[in-house]
């Protein structure tokens, strides 16, 4: 009874939210454009199925993701599991662990990202087949996995967080300047698509789960900022990407041009 209870109400605030969006969307068609909303049924029907598969979501991260990933957050920062004494710290070296896992859950989490997926798949159509959908995901994958990495070494070292967020927009600028136009906006926008149902439960709990385990840290100060790194750093992997790419056409375009003279 307790499980249904809580679906219950996920349910009615999973309608609380959704039902402004309806208004908006029905108000335009029917008021605005003064037409027939085609496919009544359908439509209704696909709304019926949103709102439960969000009810559905909402109560499997209260009862699975946010709890799982504040529970590996204490296991791996546990003094036993480190090998320090009970009450210190250790070194940065001491959490190596945390940022393999940080690394493994911000890519395998990227990869299954729905919405990352569904921009992959439209820029693949878009571009002719010229960007390739699993690279395109690879390249996003591997940056928000450097960047939690990174996010998790900030938590135990207490560095501030605006350095490492300063220091990754002049990149990101500078890299801007001399990277293929075309790829540009894309990357910038894998940068927002890595942000999303998937993704932000796990780090957002990672980061929580890391502050409150490792002595010294402010769960509001320092819990916090992960997802700002699972932003940022994919826009530098997936103009690397773009720029690897276009170096190796290049190198391939001279390299036949050598073979051709010969």
């Amino acid at each position: 009874m307790a499980y249904f209870s809580h679906f219950l109400t996920a349910l009615v605030s999973t309608l609380r939210d959704v039902l402004p969006i309806a208004i908006i969307l029905f108000g335009f068609q029917l008021v605005i454009l003064r037409k027939r909303i085609p496919n009544l049924r359908q439509i209704l029907i696909g709304f019926v199925f949103v709102l439960l598969g969000l009810a559905f979501f909402l109560e499997g991260l209260e009862q699975a993701l946010f709890p799982l990933g504040k529970l590996m957050a204490e296991q791996l920062t546990a003094p036993d599991f480190m090998g320090i004494a009970d009450g210190g710290s250790g070194g940065w070296s001491n959490y190596l662990w945390v940022y393999v896992f940080a690394f493994a859950i911000g890519f395998s989490t990227t990869i299954a990202e729905p919405s990352l997926i569904a921009v992959a798949i439209k820029a693949n159509q878009v571009s002719g087949g010229a960007i390739g959908t699993w690279g395109l995901r690879i390249a996003v994958a591997i940056g928000v996995a450097v960047g939690i990495s990174m996010g998790a070494y900030r938590i135990v070292t207490g560095t501030p967080l605006h350095y490492y967020i300063i220091a990754g927009y002049i990149l990101v600028v500078i890299q801007t300047l001399f990277c293929p136009k075309s790829i540009v906006a894309l990357a910038y926008d894998s940068g927002g698509v890595t942000t999303s149902t998937v993704t932000v439960p796990l780090v957002a709990a990672l980061g929580l789960g890391l502050a409150n385990n490792i002595p010294g840290r402010n769960p509001l100060l320092d819990g916090f900022g992960l997802i700002a790194f699972a932003s940022l750093f994919p826009i530098m992997s997936v103009m690397g990407y773009a720029q690897l790419s276009e170096w190796r056409a290049q190198r391939d375009k001279r390299s036949r041009s050598e073979t051709e003279r010969n």
